[in-house]
């Protein structure tokens, strides 16, 4: 889909469709969408106008965002203050596409086996009530960590680290791990895909480097946007760009 002012081109099913439609006819202004609910909203206003039916991508109830999840960190509110200095909290950097959900400007350093680091390890907030750092396995073999495959909160009997902050220092006894691969969504999402929290689906990734990835963990709650969150390892094998197709399938 390209878009040209206030009009779009759009292309199905590999036949060029021009229609002189304005851009705000088919989606209300609102600079915070994201890019694939506006792509899914044009699509179901295209097949509308052409009176086909619609694909089951635009018949789901919310669009798909897939997004890379580079290495990150969740803390406790008492271990802030014990790496930045008491009274200190976290401070939105960046918004996330999940509800509340942001990136934190504030950010620590990693210390694994033999004294490597990762520098500017970035917190997500907000506070959490456990520890966790999530790491791809490039990650983990680059520090000299041997790190468990868990899905996010399941830290016990995981990998120990060292955080540094600009305030001190704070051991971790566990809560190194790389996360399981997974889609949130809301359960209007699992009732539409036929899945339950806790279960497992395929993500269908397309383009160049186009595969499947299985065992894609569901996490269903009334507060999610359906958008599923693999890591760097993940993306750099399929070459996740903004505009390559996937699909939910069960």
């Amino acid at each position: 889909m390209e878009y040209f002012e206030i009009f779009c081109k759009i292309y199905i099913d590999g036949f060029g469709v021009y229609w002189n439609i304005p851009f705000t006819e088919m989606v209300a202004p609102n600079n915070n969408l994201h890019r694939a609910v506006i792509e899914y909203r044009v699509r179901q206003a295209v097949y509308q106008r052409l009176g086909r039916p619609l694909p089951r991508v635009a018949e789901a109830p919310n669009p798909l965002v897939v997004n890379v999840s580079a290495r990150h960190c969740h803390l406790t509110a008492e271990v802030v203050e014990i790496l930045f200095g008491k009274g200190r909290t976290l401070t939105p950097f960046k918004w996330l596409y999940q509800e509340g959900q942001f990136a934190a400007q504030e950010t620590v350093t990693l210390i694994g086996p033999r004294s490597r680091v990762i520098s500017n390890l970035r917190i997500l907030g907000p506070c959490r009530n456990f520890n966790q750092v999530e790491l791809a396995y490039t990650d983990a073999i680059a520090l000299g960590f041997e790190i468990p495959l868990r899905g996010s909160g399941n830290i016990n009997g995981s990998t120990a680290g060292m955080l540094m902050g600009p305030a001190g220092f704070f051991e971790m006894p566990e809560g190194v791990i790389r996360a399981m691969r997974h889609v949130h969504m809301h359960p209007d999402d699992a009732a539409f895909y036929g899945v339950k929290a806790g279960g497992e689906m395929k993500l269908k990734i397309g383009g160049p480097c186009g595969l499947v990835l299985d065992r894609l963990l569901v996490r269903a709650d009334p507060n999610f946007k359906l958008e599923v969150h693999i890591d760097t390892d993940e993306g750099n094998a399929c070459n996740l760009q903004p505009d390559t197709p996937c699909e939910l399938t069960t």
